[in-house]
């Protein structure tokens, strides 16, 4: 499950220049007065791992996979809890489609690894001077599969997959997408949850943030108060900022900026809750709106709904795609990606950017329980750019927004 575009890494660098940067002044009341959401969170149960594990198990029969080999990242935490970073030294996990999941870890850090460990009584260690793949290799031995077939998860890095296979050559290295994908794609009525609290939490930040709005006001200001208002609420959070022109670009720039009557100022982040992250874009004006403006937003406004209307079970990912991009090229913003430069949206969960994506070419099904960004824009290059976004979740009969969508351009952060 990879994370792309402005990532939620930058998000989490951002937060730790805007604490620091907090630390240093009086921060304004609409951020004072916060109190914090997370402790609504309920977080995923020990019974829920197991339901997990033992559904990709089903999976991996189904599809020929023998077992799936994971590293330090999302997936392993989905399937295990276990919170592990990549480094140059193997850190694994060998799941098999039958039996419980065995580990590999470098000596020195095994106290860490049974810390965390919860699922699984296997855990071999490898010295500085030791070859962790043949472990790996060991344990498919003695699982009975070392001539079978091995799912990689897609994160994982080259060397470490290039080593088990050079270790156990008798080995089918295959993609574990099958498994861990369709694993994480459909999300349990536990883990929505964790996401709607994520994405109110964000909702709710932007709002306090936007309030301190004055002219002359840098970018990194408003930032750090994006970052502050997240952590009031009992999260880490933050966004990228963009004002005027440079809100025409989609991904930021590294142009200073202070904001001036009349600009457009686009603010697009989240945070975290139990792992499950929120994602929002809102799109407002210091001042008051001139009609293009208020055109354009109208226009994306309309084009999210429309969206929104098409993601239902059974549709396909590219018919979401298509049904916003009409409504923006029949409004005069076309053709085709001239404007609207992106996707209309991305899966999202544990990670910020997900399997599966809302783009043209992906005819994979909506089914319910995925969750998807809904995230139209139109970006005028020399002028000002537009986008809303907010998450939703495939129902039975359609989809919901978590938190709604934006009343208008100068009320952002009201629902309607």
């Amino acid at each position: 499950m990879s994370i792309d575009r402005r990532d939620f890494m930058k998000i989490s660098a951002f937060s730790a220049l805007a604490l620091s940067f907090n630390q240093q002044r009086e921060l304004p009341q609409s951020i004072t007065q916060l109190k914090t959401m997370t402790d609504k969170a309920k977080p995923i149960t020990r019974e829920e791992y197991l339901q997990r594990q033992e559904k990709a198990r089903l999976y991996m029969r189904e599809t020929g996979i023998d077992a799936v080999f994971l590293t330090g990242g999302s997936s392993l935490y989905y399937f295990t809890q276990t919170n592990w970073g990549i480094s140059e030294r193997l850190f694994g996990m060998v799941f098999p489609s039958k039996g419980e999941p065995a580990y590999v870890t470098p000596a020195f850090e095994k106290g860490r690894a049974l810390e965390q460990i919860k699922y699984g009584k296997d855990v071999r260690t490898w010295e500085e001077d030791e070859s962790p793949y043949a472990l790996v290799a060991s344990i498919l031995k003695d699982q009975g599969i070392a001539s079978g077939t091995l799912g990689i998860e897609e994160t994982v890095d080259f060397r470490f997959a290039n080593g088990v296979a050079k270790a156990a050559p008798a080995l089918k290295l295959v993609s574990a997408d099958p498994v861990i994908a369709r694993c994480r794609r459909l999300k349990s009525a536990r883990e929505i949850e964790l996401m709607r609290l994520a994405n109110q939490l964000t909702l709710k930040a932007y709002e306090a943030a936007l309030a301190t709005l004055r002219e002359g006001m840098t970018h990194v200001e408003l930032g750090a108060n994006i970052s502050a208002a997240h952590q009031k609420l009992g999260s880490s959070g933050g966004a990228l900022v963009l004002f005027g022109e440079w809100s025409a670009s989609p991904h930021g720039t590294v142009v200073p900026q202070k904001l001036r009557e009349g600009d457009i100022v686009l603010i697009d982040g989240g945070c975290s809750v139990e792992g499950y992250k929120s994602d929002i874009t809102r799109t407002t004006v210091f001042g008051k709106p001139s009609e293009r403006q208020l055109k354009l937003w109208d226009i994306e406004h309309r084009a999210q709904k429309a969206a929104l209307k098409a993601a239902r079970p059974g549709a396909t990912c590219e018919d979401v795609d298509a049904a916003a991009r009409k409504v923006i090229v029949d409004a005069g913003f076309g053709p085709d990606y001239k404007y609207f430069t992106h996707r209309v949206g991305h899966g999202i969960g544990l990670d910020g950017h997900e399997w599966t994506y809302l783009v043209r070419g992906n005819k994979t099904k909506l089914e319910p329980g995925m969750t998807f960004s809904n995230e139209p824009g139109i970006y005028i290059p020399g002028e000002f750019g537009v986008r809303l976004e907010d998450i939703m979740a495939i129902t039975e009969n359609g989809a919901e927004l978590f938190t709604g969508q934006a009343a208008s351009l100068t009320q952002p952060c009201v629902s309607v």
